[in-house]
């Protein structure tokens, strides 16, 4: 199994302070910097406005072939679940360059907590289903009514990915727990701020949340039971807020490493040498 670990968007303001990856770094070189210490990333701006074909080169050329993006579908996809053809379009084509480098990782969707496990929200994601067939597509699926065996043998039969999360204890959402449902894995961690997930203001306030080592070897333990199963697990924390992630991803490497499970870490190289911790 090879595992691709990274963050939830890399554009991350927070992460100028001092003794963190971008301090004294400008914002174009965000990136750059970035793919010296991570092989994976989710690419968050796609959510908003789906970015053309030149800015997908200018990714694929600044990461330098070292990091995988992950493509969130925009909110026509799943907030507001009424894409046109040309968002189809634009959503399918504008990510080539990606896949022409060789970085192009799966793409995902991302519903609210409000997408419950009706009738017509079956048939809704059925269709993305079809409409995407032929790439990978992770699912996350936010209320509890979706977490059941017969929805994972669904996605399994439409080759869809399974999201397994990792949310605050604060009821009504899936268990947090690696289910598998093709041969690519995906793992997103959202941070345990039980306090600020309803009441945050922000993504920036429910995501921020700093893992302790036990809470990362109880996620390794669940990732190594599943490794025979997976040729690929990404992982993206979601918690980047202050830097939380930052100090998170060494842990989890680490005791992913000690269970046997091997994981690439990017090597940083003169510039950014020692700046991840």
């Amino acid at each position: 199994m090879r595992v691709w670990i990274g963050c939830g968007g890399y554009t991350n303001d927070d992460w100028t302070a001092p003794g963190l990856i971008y301090e004294g770094v400008k914002k174009d070189a965000y990136l750059e910097t970035y793919s010296r210490h991570f092989d994976a990333v989710e690419l968050n701006s796609s959510f908003y406005a789906i970015p053309g074909l030149k800015a997908f080169e200018g990714m694929a050329r600044k990461s330098g072939g070292r990091t995988r993006f992950a493509v969130k579908l925009n909110r026509a996809f799943t907030h507001d679940r009424a894409p046109t053809d040309a968002d189809f379009d634009r959503m399918l084509q504008s990510p080539e360059p990606l896949r022409e480098a060789g970085v192009m990782g799966p793409y995902l969707a991302q519903f609210p907590y409000s997408f419950h496990r009706t009738g017509d929200n079956r048939k809704y994601l059925l269709g993305l289903a079809e409409r995407f067939a032929g790439h990978e597509l992770a699912v996350e699926l936010r209320h509890a009514s979706w977490d059941k065996p017969e929805v994972r043998e669904g996605m399994a039969e439409y080759g869809l990915i399974w999201v397994s999360p990792d949310y605050p204890p604060v009821g009504g959402m899936p268990e947090p727990q690696v289910h598998v449902t093709t041969d690519v894995g995906y793992l997103r961690l959202h941070g345990r701020n039980k306090g600020s997930w309803w009441e945050g203001q922000s993504a920036s306030e429910r995501h921020d949340y700093l893992y302790n080592r036990a809470e990362m070897d109880e996620w390794a333990e669940k990732i190594a039971l599943v490794a025979d199963d997976l040729s690929e697990l990404y992982v993206f924390f979601e918690n980047t807020t202050q830097g939380h992630a930052l100090k998170n991803i060494p842990m989890l490497r680490e005791a992913l490493n000690a269970r046997g499970v091997p994981v690439q870490t990017p090597e940083p190289g003169e510039e950014g040498e020692g700046r991840l911790l």
